[in-house]
Order: structure tokens, then sequence, then C-alpha cells
């Protein structure tokens, strides 16, 4: 604002400016009298658009004058036994009003139908009145019905007028989404309890008010509901239980419509929301804020990252060049002590050939075979279990001994003598103090029992056959060695076990090579393979595999691979599978890989069954 002042007498220009307030745009609900006025006209379509209407005209006029029709031919239509059925509105002559019309307009109504067409008067025209059978009954009852508030509620929630359709979602109701769904929702605002029912707004409006659109109308509170529909009325009851009793189906009935109503309007609402554009647009601008959401953490998750990754970068490049270094030094090592290894394998290689060679020249230094073959087994314990001095010596005696076999025989006894009776001391010790151990463990004292050849050759094949790595290794072992031992009465554990297998480790290599093979041995008796003696070396005894085409030939680790590959190659359903999978293992027949595939088997049950005593003894 700006104001220009010129004084004359002062000779003074002054100049006062100042800043306009913005215009702000606010929204100012309607009331009063005069506003309610406004409403019932608009309602009934009779607005006054003259704009030279003086506003004392505007305040005496307390409304326009309904129409009232009055259709004769309807009313002599009417069966009063049926007036439930009848439109009240179309009765009193308020068909387009309904229920637009106020209490003043119905009282009205009724009042002109009763002067038009009261029996009396009619009778006095001449017209035949029949007082069981006459349309003004249903005038009456249509007044009984509309000039109850509640009565008239009941009405309005049934009335055939009004259309209970739902728009569906299609693309050319979300192409003209306003034109369709506008109408239907002030249609359907009448229901409502609560007043001042959000309209459906425009293509513009911000989130919030969408929002607190839709918000409302989730939370729709109708008041319709459908009493006027009750089959039976309570009051024809003749007793006080049978009016209960319709009073209760009436109950069950007005809720199930209930419910359906509520669902219709659900149905709108949702349907609604599904074509509005508005909320397909909202949801991209939510998508595109948090798409630019992510990029932008993801480019800050990159940055760090990039960070990081120069940082370990450069700590793995100090890293590479000390371990470079260490293991530069550690290599000349290994490599030092492979050549002293080498070098003493290479010795002890050379000593035991001597040995042999000095031994075989010499006939190990007997002329009978019985003897000659327990020589041999004799000569290989010394090469396993003498150090190399020891064999260096024991080669310069025979060598002394040259051909004088008395001589060479007493060196080589004397020297199994001694490596027997040492390792008869360490069997001893070892014993001795797996017994200490035990007694003093605690309670479990379970060492001192005493382990058969049976119970060994358990222990070393459910070693074999549990790994390192296996689930409560030792308890599972335990349990395989319990459930398969001949001998009765006695329980091993898992401690007493995981002693035992350490003791046969420490043991000497003579020792576990027996184990091993008079396990191999039991295993063999027990599959039914017979036992070649040295008197019949010479002789061939087949047998009932063999004579059945099958190889009785250890299954080699290539061989149970190959065999692995065919059963998932060839599934139950194939057609001849064995034929095909013996054809993918060579030199094995259809009863080899059927005999083996049932070892197998009953291998895997054994080590569940003795995993599952385990676990369930946890």
């Amino acid at each position: 604002m700006t104001a220009d002042m010129d004084t004359e007498e002062s000779g003074v220009l002054v100049i006062i400016k100042r800043r306009l307030t913005p215009l702000v745009q606010v929204e100012v609900e309607p009331v009063g009298r005069w506003f309610h006025g406004y409403e019932a006209r608009r309602l009934r379509g009779h607005l006054i658009s003259s704009a030279g209407e003086s506003e004392e005209e505007s305040e005496g006029e307390e409304g326009p004058e309904v129409e009232i029709e009055d259709d004769i031919q309807y009313l002599r239509s009417l069966n009063p036994a049926d007036w439930k059925d009848q439109d009240h509105y179309a009765v009193l002559g308020l068909k387009k009003y309904r229920y637009k019309a106020s209490d003043e307009d119905i009282k009205r109504a009724y009042r002109m139908m009763v002067l038009r067409h009261h029996p009396d008067k009619r009778r006095g025209a001449g017209e035949e009145i029949r007082d069981d059978d006459d349309y003004f009954t249903c005038i009456t009852k249509a007044y009984e019905i509309l000039g109850d508030p509640v009565k008239r509620r009941s009405w309005d929630s049934i009335d055939s007028e009004f259309d209970d359709d739902v728009p569906v979602v299609n693309n050319y109701n979300k192409t003209n989404f306003f034109e369709v769904f506008t109408p239907v929702l002030e249609r359907n605002a009448r229901w409502s309890t609560r007043k001042h029912v959000p309209g459906l707004g425009k293509p513009d409006d911000p989130k919030q008010k969408v929002d607190r659109f839709y918000a409302f109308w989730y939370d729709f509170e109708s008041w319709r509901e459908f009493s006027y529909l009750d089959e039976e009325e309570k009051e024809k009851g003749q007793d006080r239980e049978e009016r209960r009793w319709i009073e209760k189906q009436n109950k069950v009935e007005r809720a199930r419509r209930r419910k359906e109503e509520m669902a219709r309007l659900r149905r709108l609402v949702d349907n609604t929301y599904a074509c509005d554009p508005r909320i397909t647009k909202f949801k991209e601008e939510e998508k595109e804020r948090r798409l630019a959401q992510k990029k932008a953490k993801a480019d800050a998750i990159r940055q760090k990252m990039e960070e990081e990754e120069r940082i370990r970068r450069e700590a793995e490049e100090a890293e590479r060049k000390k371990r470079e270094a260490e293991e530069a030094e550690q290599r000349a090592k290994q490599e030092i002590e492979k050549k002293e290894r080498e070098a003493l394998k290479k010795a002890y290689k050379k000593e035991r050939k001597t040995l042999r060679s000095l031994c075989k020249d010499n006939n190990y230094y007997t002329n009978e075979e019985s003897e000659r073959v327990q020589l041999m087994t004799d000569v290989e314990l010394l090469c396993e279990a003498l150090e190399l001095i020891k064999i260096e010596e024991l080669n310069k005696e025979l060598a002394q001994a040259g051909k004088d076999h008395t001589k060479g025989r007493g060196v080589v006894m004397k020297e199994v003598t001694e490596v027997r009776n040492r390792i008869k001391r360490e069997r001893e010790e070892v014993a001795a103090a797996a017994s200490r151990g035990g007694s003093g463990s605690g309670g479990e004292g379970l060492s001192h029992k005493s382990w058969c050849q049976d119970d060994l050759q358990l222990l070393i094949k459910a070693v074999n056959l549990f790994p390192a790595g296996t689930t409560k290794r030792w308890d599972v072992v335990a349990e395989y060695i319990n459930q398969h031992t001949p001998t009765t009465g006695i329980v091993r554990h898992a401690k007493e076990v995981l002693s035992k297998a350490k003791e046969l480790q420490h043991s000497d290599q003579y020792m576990r090579e027996a184990a091993n093979k008079n396990a191999y041995h039991s295993m063999e008796k027990s599959q039914g393979k017979p036992t070649i003696s040295d008197a019949t070396a010479s002789q061939r005894f087949d047998t009932p595999q063999e004579m059945l085409g099958m190889n009785t030939m250890a299954w080699g680790a290539e061989e149970q691979r190959l065999l692995e590959q065919a059963l998932k190659t060839f599934p139950v359903s194939t057609q001849d599978r064995w034929d095909r999978i013996a054809e993918c293992v060579p030199n094995r027949t259809k009863k080899d890989c059927m005999r083996r595939y049932k070892e197998l088997v009953e291998m895997v049950k054994a080590k569940k069954a003795a995993q599952a005593a385990a676990a369930a003894k946890k």
C-alpha cells in the first residue's frame, strides 16, 4: 500500500508504504436456519435462482410449496391386505420427494388425502364403498408408517427406489472415475449416522484430504436397519414363549441383512479406492520417493564400502608381504626338514632291505618250512619295530655271522625276544595307566573291564565307520559296540571307548596291523569266505559266491564312486535297473552290485541305530 501526501504549508512530500498481508483460503462450515432452509430447498430441487430476491422474503419463506400428486388410479389398484408391500410415499402423493419430504410435508399430504378420499365423502358423492376392502386403509397405514420417525426410518431403509448397485473395477470406471462414483457415494451418504459426510473431491486434491475421505468411509457407520422386513410380528404370538421365539428369529434375519449391507458398503469403498486415479498417483509418488531414499542409502553404503575396501586392501597388502616373508622362511625350514626325513627314510629303507636280503640269502637260517614262515614274520617285526641304529648293528652282526646259520639265527632270535619283551612291557604300562585313569575319573571307573578280541575288532570297525566330525562320535561308537558285541553283561561307555582307542593308536604298528588283519579275517569268516592254511596253499576251493559268478574282490574307491553315480542316474522306476547299473561298473556283475547295495544299506541302518540310541540317552 502506497500513499502520497503533499502539504502546501511545509512543502514536504510524505510517502507511506505498507506491505499487504497475502490472501489465505479458509474453509467455512455453513450453519444457521437460513442454511437449513437452503438445504431443504436444494434437496427438493426447488432452488430460487433469482438474484433480486430480498432478504426479508428469504427470511419469511419457510420453503416452496410441495406438489402433492393424487393418483386415483394407483390408489384404487391397492389391496388393503397387502399394505406392507405398498409404496407409502406414492400413496400420500410424495413419490418424487420420498425421504427428502419433511414431517410437515407428510402431514399436509395426509390431510389432503383424507379430505379427498374419506369414505364418508366418497359415499356422499355416490361412490360404492366396501368397509372391508377400501384403499383408504392404505392411506391410513402409509401415514401410520411415515408419521412415526422410527417406522419411517425402517421403511426408508428398505426403500425399493434406492439403488444398491456398486460400480465394479474396470477400465471404464477408472477412466470416468468422478462421473461414475460421485453420484453413488452421494446416494449412499444418506445412511451415515454422522453429519457432514465428505464428498469424493476433485482430481487435484492433496493426499491429506483424500486420506481423510477414505478414513471416514472405511469407518462408515450406517443407521440403515431392516426391521420392516420381519416375516412375523411379535405381537401376533399367542404367549410369551412364542413372542420370544419370533423376536429371536427376527433378530437373526436382521443381523444377516445388516452384515450384507456392511459388506456392500465395504465393497463400494474398496472399488472406489481401486479405481481412484489419485491413489495411483500417490502410490507412484511414494514409490519414487522410496526409490530415491533407497538409492541415496545405497550410494552412502557404496561409498562406505569403497572406503573400507581401500583400507582392507592396504592392510591385506601389508599382511601379504609379511606372510610371504614368513612363508619363505618356513619353506626353507621345511625343505631342510624334508631332506632330513628323506635321508632318514632312505637309510631306513636301505637297512631294512639289507636285513631282508641277508635273511633271505641265508634261507632265514633254518631248513624247516614252518620255522621259515615264523622267522619271516619275525624279520618283518624287526623291520617295523627297531630303530635305524639297531637295524644297522643287527645287519653288521649278521654280516659277520656269514653262512653260520646257528649264529645268525641266535642274533635274530635275540633281537626278536627283546622286541617282544619291550612290546609286552609297553602293553602292561598302558593297561596300568588306563586302569589308574579310569578309577580316578569321578565315578566312571570302567576301563578295568577286559576287552576281548571281538570287542577290539568292533571298536576298529566303528572308528572307521564313524569318522571324526560325527555328532557325539564316541557315544555313537559305544552304542554300536554294545549293540553288536557277543559279550553279555558288559556295557561300554564313551570315555572307556575313547581311552581304548587312544591306547590302540599309541601302541606299536605291529599291534595295529595285527588287529586290522584279525578284524578282516573275522569279517571274511562271518561272510562265509574260506580260509586257506599254509599246508594246503596249492589247493583251490570255490566259494558259493564264486560259483554264482560273483566277484569276491574288495570294492575299490573308484568302483564305489561309479556304483553311487549309477544308483543316482537310474532310479527305482527304471526298467532293468540293475543291468544298467552293472554296465556302468567295470568287472562287476548285476549280483555283485545288488550284494554291495545291500551291504551299504545294512551299514547305514546300523549307523543310524547307534546314533539314535546315543541321542536317546542324552
